[in-house]
């Protein structure tokens, strides 16, 4: 930069016209880079500035967006356009408030500038796509700024600018020459300005170099490119056709047709983007709109259908990042209310060894803990989900699909969600039955979502596919879980067995060693501490051959609650007292005798109990609860038997501090501790090795406000 540049560009900065970042926008394009942004945090932001809050809501009901629907929210606003428009518009009007005083004159026609910026700005986006750039909304914006220098210097240099743009006329050459004579181009002003705001040096660099020579071009990066061809084929239709197809052609490889479809369509986009920006353009004397507006007319039915299969593409974008079936189901919720307009949705999954549809939603949804205890028999049965999932098609509860009626299950179905009737969309995987989405709709809904069933089925094996995946590998993370602790199993006791018999001579030699050496040789302190030593081995090996094998030797009718009452007695004085621990029991008196091992289950109780004082060892309180779970799918013959099938569920919490996040994972994996030095982490994965061996099931949940929770269920024997 020459020392005359240096002083243009600092009379430019100190100038009152010059755009500047508001801090509304600042935060916009902060929070919008952010991979966890949600659209309550940006609409809270955007709604700062009235400016782009309008522009945003009128985007977004615009008749280029053409959404069946109007939105009237904000936040929902954001949800459809996404954060890379919001940030544009945001830019976008910064831009248009900093200049919005100036008028044009003779020399410098402001309406056909905007209208040259948002031709060059929407064929970006559009070259960006087809060309698979990752930022289309980047391309936008750059091609909308590429010539934003011309403004700065026009504002700044009024007079000496209005000389050189009567001088040059459309001759790119000479103005650029003129320009030179300021001390500055119009293309160099605005990569600097472009900078001075700290965005995208790429985007610099695309308003940068747009005058270069058409063969410096093909060596450089995409956005480049994007912006140089877009520039060239923004001009008017009748300057140098040839020339602007030809470089096209050069550059991306675009045939005549693709390149005369990509301005064609960019004309009609302009005009529906200015409005709702509030850009007054024109186009160039004697310019016409290359695509007739009745053929625009015929053509919005199928730009909405390849609006609807972007918006689809996103949301399956985001099912397939869902890492459990909770997210899952909460983005199929959210994605039928964005798509369709759905408001109430119920999903009802197949349970393959039950053979029945069992409710299930999201666990923020009102109608969880109601729809969870809701079950559909799939065989022989004549309601709406059921007819849905077995003939694999879209059924509705108003007679159009199908010419059933609906039952009493499916009318309850309906009051449930207050609608008018429903909409059965079943979810089919690799030719299996997943389950059925029931979308709750108005009668008068149905006109429109009849015209979408074939997106509404492709939806629909979208979320069915994700649902599918997530068993499959929920059942092989099983599988795999369980070899790895079947292997550790398999080291342990070949670790425990090669160690004891060289352990055993040691402390014999030990022994014989002390025996040979005087009472009080000074030697026996040191021999003291290695047979300690010994001994620690003794016991960590003692643990590994407990976790490898859980001494189940055999079963007896034990009473759990007197297992456990007696067990405190003992655990009361050496361990919960000098802790500071208090205990706090409720016991089901009503829970039955279980056939089981008492020493074993004696060792779990033990381990839980012991671990969860150690977590506190400033004070703190357990509490231990058991309760007797019935199995509702087994109904007694002739009367309640004595002992009635299920399990008893045994829980251990404690308010301690939880468990941290790295050991939560593999919790009951041999040698995982939070303990520290001097702790074997051998404890859990022997009791999971018991329950394991029992029959039965532990879990455990653990969070830093409430403490840690340990819940054991055993099976219950039958007489």
């Amino acid at each position: 930069m020459t020392e005359a540049t240096g002083e243009i560009y600092q009379r430019i900065k100190s100038s009152k016209h010059l755009p500047s970042l508001p801090q509304v926008l600042l935060k916009l394009i902060e929070i919008c880079g952010k991979e966890e942004t949600t659209p309550n945090e940006l609409s809270q932001i955007a709604a700062q500035d009235p400016s782009i809050s309008s522009k945003v809501m009128r985007l977004v009901n615009s008749a280029y967006m053409g959404l069946a629907v109007k939105v009237n929210s904000l936040e929902k606003a954001i949800l459809y356009l996404g954060l890379d428009t919001i940030k544009n518009v945001a830019i976008s009007a910064s831009v248009l408030q900093a200049f919005s005083r100036t008028q044009g004159n003779s020399s410098f026609q402001l309406r056909q500038f905007w209208w040259h910026s948002l031709m060059c700005a929407s064929i970006s986006r559009r070259i960006a796509k087809k060309i698979s750039y990752g930022s289309p909304e980047e391309a936008f914006l750059s091609g909308l700024l590429h010539d934003i220098g011309k403004l700065v210097l026009w504002v700044n240099f009024k007079k000496d600018y209005a000389e050189i743009l009567k001088r040059s006329g459309s001759n790119a050459d000479l103005l650029i020459a003129g320009e030179k004579e300021i001390g500055a181009t119009h293309y160099e002003v605005g990569a600097w300005l472009v900078r001075h705001w700290n965005l995208d040096s790429f985007m610099a660099d695309a308003i940068l170099y747009h005058h270069e020579p058409p063969e410096r071009i093909s060596g450089a990066f995409p956005l480049v490119k994007i912006v140089y061809v877009a520039n060239t084929l923004s001009k008017r239709q009748a300057e140098n056709s040839e020339i602007r197809l030809g470089i096209a052609k050069t550059v991306f490889g675009f045939s005549r047709s693709q390149t005369e479809e990509l301005t064609a369509e960019a004309a009609e986009e302009v005009l529906e983007v200015a409005r709702s920006l509030e850009i007054a353009v024109e186009p160039p004397p004697g310019e016409e709109l290359a695509e007739p507006e009745k053929d625009f007319n015929r053509s919005e039915a199928l730009l909405r259908e390849i609006r609807n299969f972007s918006l689809l593409y996103g949301t399956l974008q985001n099912l397939l990042k869902a890492d459990n079936k909770d997210a899952i189901l909460k983005i199929a919720e959210h994605g039928l209310q964005i798509l369709f307009d759905v408001k109430k949705v119920l999903f009802f999954l197949y349970n393959a060894e039950k053979d029945l549809l069992i409710g299930n939603l999201p666990a923020t949804n009102p109608y969880y803990d109601l729809l969870s205890s809701l079950e559909i028999r799939t065989k022989n049965e004549k309601n709406l989900p059921a007819r849905s999932l077995a003939r694999k098609e879209i059924i509705d509860s108003f007679g159009y699909l199908a010419g059933d009626v609906e039952t009493i299950a499916d009318e309850q179905i309906i009051n449930l969600l207050g609608t008018d009737g429903v909409l059965c969309l079943p979810m089919i995987a690799q030719e299996k039955p997943v389950g059925v989405i029931i979308a709750g709709i108005y009668q008068p809904q149905f006109d429109r979502l009849s015209d979408q069933l074939k997106l509404l089925n492709m939806f629909a094996g979208h979320v069915a596919i994700c649902l599918h995946v997530y068993d499959v590998k929920e059942n092989q993370a099983k599988t795999i879980k369980s070899e790895r602790m079947e292997a550790f199993s398999t080291i342990a006791r070949k670790v425990a067995h090669e160690v004891n018999n060289p352990l055993g001579i040691i402390k014999n030699y030990l022994t014989i060693l002390g025996l040979k050496l005087p009472e009080k040789h000074p030697a026996q302190d040191e021999l003291g501490i290695i047979r300690e030593e010994m001994d620690r081995i003794g016991h960590i090996i003692a643990q590994l051959s407990a976790f490898s094998q859980p001494a189940i030797k055999h079963t007896e009718s034990v009473d759990i609650n007197l297992l456990i009452t007696d067990l405190l007695k003992i655990l009361e004085k050496s361990i919960l007292l000098p802790s500071g621990i208090d205990i706090h029991l409720s016991l089901d008196s009503a829970l039955p005798e279980i056939d089981s091992e008492k020493n074993s289950l004696k060792q779990v109780m033990i381990n839980l109990i012991q671990n969860a004082a150690e977590a506190m060892p400033n004070g703190g309180n357990i509490f231990i609860e058991t309760e007797p779970i019935r199995n509702p799918m087994e109904k007694p013959a002739d009367g309640p038997p004595k002992h009635p099938p299920g399990n008893i569920k045994i829980t251990i919490r404690d308010d301690g501090p939880g468990l941290p996040e790295s050991i939560k994972s593999h919790l009951f994996e041999p040698f995982t501790s939070s303990k520290g030095a001097g702790h074997s982490g051998l404890g859990l994965s022997i009791v999971h090795g018991i329950i394991k061996e029992l029959k039965g099931t532990i879990a455990c949940k653990s969070e830093k406000e409430t403490g840690t929770c340990f819940q054991i269920w055993l099976p219950i024997s039958k007489d």
